[in-house]
């Protein structure tokens, strides 16, 4: 891939300040606006960010690990930026579509890269019903909160509420309770990109819930309903030899 003009952004950590700078003094650059290329310091949560500000653009990011885990960045080094870049692969992502209905008759959008998840707000456990494609699937559970990911997003959250992971290109969504009490045998279900997902809550001026999408938060939230959005397509870029397929499938045989 040939990119004629880069822009570099940074996150706030003194490790990603200083690697912004150095880069900006040896490499051409541009202001973000007229980039056709964003390269984006820090870790996975900045790279959410940097996502989530360029996804209408559809300008294509590449990653440098400047934070911790660093799953969606490829390694950082200054060297042969430019030849990296120029070898470097396209990971297409499409986002999960959030739409919430809030007790005070308030209704909210919001973009979702990883996640979109529901969670308790006070001690009372949430009741929650769960309907796919208008069918009512769980009448109601008794949980914490319930979550969808989507193929890239599922090595984060949900992998961590012992949900499965997802190979990017597998068409699928994973749907995972989070601490349910009722039903407790359930782990939740794989399902097909195009479903569509409700989710009612049940009693939501007591058990009142919130919605996250990413880092868009929903207070007080009496239904939401999850879609993917294949009208938004955010691109990621990886060196070959790191690309994010192959992340996630080493991911998955980790001791």
């Amino acid at each position: 891939m040939e990119f004629k003009s880069i822009a570099f952004t940074a996150a706030d950590s003194k490790e990603a300040r200083l690697a912004h700078q150095r880069l900006r003094d040896r490499y051409d650059h541009v202001p973000t606006e007229k980039a056709d290329i964003i390269i984006a310091l820090g870790g996975d949560g900045f790279m959410l960010q940097t996502l989530h500000a360029f996804m209408k653009r559809g300008t294509p990011i590449y990653g440098l690990n400047r934070g911790s885990v660093g799953f969606l960045m490829n390694v950082y080094n200054e060297e042969n930026l430019l030849q990296r870049l120029s070898k470097a692969q396209p990971i297409n992502l499409y986002p999960l579509r959030m739409t919430a209905l809030d007790i005070h008759g308030g209704k909210h959008q919001a973009l979702a890269v990883n996640d979109i998840y529901l969670l308790r707000e006070t001690h009372l456990a949430a009741k929650i019903s769960i309907r796919i494609d208008g069918i009512e699937r769980l009448g109601e559970m008794v949980c914490d909160g319930v979550l969808v990911s989507t193929p890239a997003g599922s090595t984060a959250y949900n992998l961590s509420v012992q949900g499965p992971i997802v190979p990017l290109g597998a068409n699928l969504l994973a749907l995972t309770p989070i601490s349910a009490f009722r039903p407790r045998q359930w782990r939740g279900a794989l399902l097909p990109n195009a479903t569509v997902v409700t989710f009612d809550i049940l009693d939501p001026r007591t058990r009142t819930v919130s919605a996250v999408a990413d880092f868009t938060e929903v207070r007080d939230v009496k239904q939401v309903v999850v879609r993917e959005d294949r009208g938004i397509t955010p691109t990621l870029l990886f060196d070959p030899e790191h690309n994010l397929e192959e992340r996630i499938i080493r991911e998955q045989f980790l001791p």
